[in-house]
């Protein structure tokens, strides 16, 4: 019995120290791949943040008496910021879900500036393509006038 007993014991501590030095060889192997996520991550972070210092100090216009222009200069930043830190997402996100969500931000937004823009007679610049697009050859570039009785 005393036999048996030691058997298994020892059979024990090498199933033990196996299972570690499997998790040591598995910690090993994941480091590279945890070391570029990291690395993701802090570039993500870095632009996440650049795209909301630069929409905060975009916000902070001056008001200039006319509330109609005084929003649309304050809301087109944020909207900027919106599509920055959603374009930032497309390059490091990997949800689709979030994905798909990161692309209609970016169409919404750019459609809400025009229209602000548009609502206050201000004109219209050369479009560009979507964030989430290739860019458009220069032939094909939409043109610069707009309809203004344009539905959006």
């Amino acid at each position: 019995m005393r036999r048996d007993r030691k058997r298994r014991i020892a059979f024990m501590m090498v199933a033990g120290l196996a299972f570690c030095g499997g998790i040591a060889v598995a910690s090993s192997a994941a480091a590279p791949k945890l070391a570029r996520g990291a690395a993701q991550e802090a570039e993500y972070l870095a632009e996440n943040d650049a795209a909301m210092t630069t929409m905060m100090q975009g916000m902070a216009a001056k008001p200039t008496g006319d509330v109609d222009r005084d929003f649309v200069v304050m809301m087109v930043p944020h909207h900027q910021g919106a599509i920055d830190m959603a374009v930032s997402y497309l390059k490091f996100g990997r949800n689709e879900q979030l994905r798909r969500i990161a692309q209609e931000i970016i169409v919404d937004q750019q459609q809400e500036i025009v229209a602000m823009r548009m609502a206050v007679g201000e004109p219209m610049s050369r479009q560009s393509a979507a964030p989430t697009q290739p860019a458009l050859p220069s032939s094909s570039a939409p043109s610069q006038r707009m309809d203004p009785n344009m539905k959006m």
